[in-house]
């Protein structure tokens, strides 16, 4: 009788022995962080997700007038685009031109900025899948509604 026929017959039949107290109970798991004994988790339930159940508007206390924002960041673009012309060596021609453009581009940001300020931010209250209630307030609703499935990221609701 060969030797190593007997001891793979008798690893073959250990392997069986094993894999037959291997077995678990139906709908429960060992995998994805439960214990032994606990219901499986789906693989669709998400720790930071739930449902928006009301949005209200909060209004901005902040008032400035209409065209500051556009005035002082036209300004502000407006040296920065001459001072990195000069800088760079360019011609007078060339510092006007970047001075135009920096007066425009500094405008449109200047704006920007003044209706992010001063504009008005959304509570959202979210019942999470857990049970709990939170309320965050954020500046866009990004297409957000009522009764909508959403996650929230670093302190932000996002469309999941």
């Amino acid at each position: 009788m060969n030797f190593r026929q007997i001891g793979f017959g008798l690893g073959l039949g250990a392997a069986a022995l094993l894999t037959g107290c291997a077995t678990s109970q139906p709908g429960y798991s060992n995998y994805g962080g439960g214990s032994y004994g606990s219901p499986a988790y789906s693989s669709t339930r998400c720790a930071d997700c739930g449902i928006v159940t009301r949005i209200d508007t909060v209004q901005s206390n902040r008032t400035a007038p209409s065209a500051t924002g556009a005035v002082l960041g036209g300004i502000v673009g407006a040296v920065a685009g001459r001072t990195i012309s000069h800088e760079t060596g360019g011609s007078k021609g060339n510092e006007n031109v970047a001075t135009v453009l920096g007066a425009g581009a500094g405008a449109v940001a200047g704006n920007a900025i003044q209706k992010n300020v001063t504009g008005d931010s959304y509570d959202i209250q979210v019942k999470m899948d857990d049970g709990r209630v939170i309320v965050v307030n954020q500046r866009d609703l990004g297409g957000i509604r009522e009764n909508t499935y959403v996650r929230v990221v670093n302190g932000r609701v996002v469309l999941r």
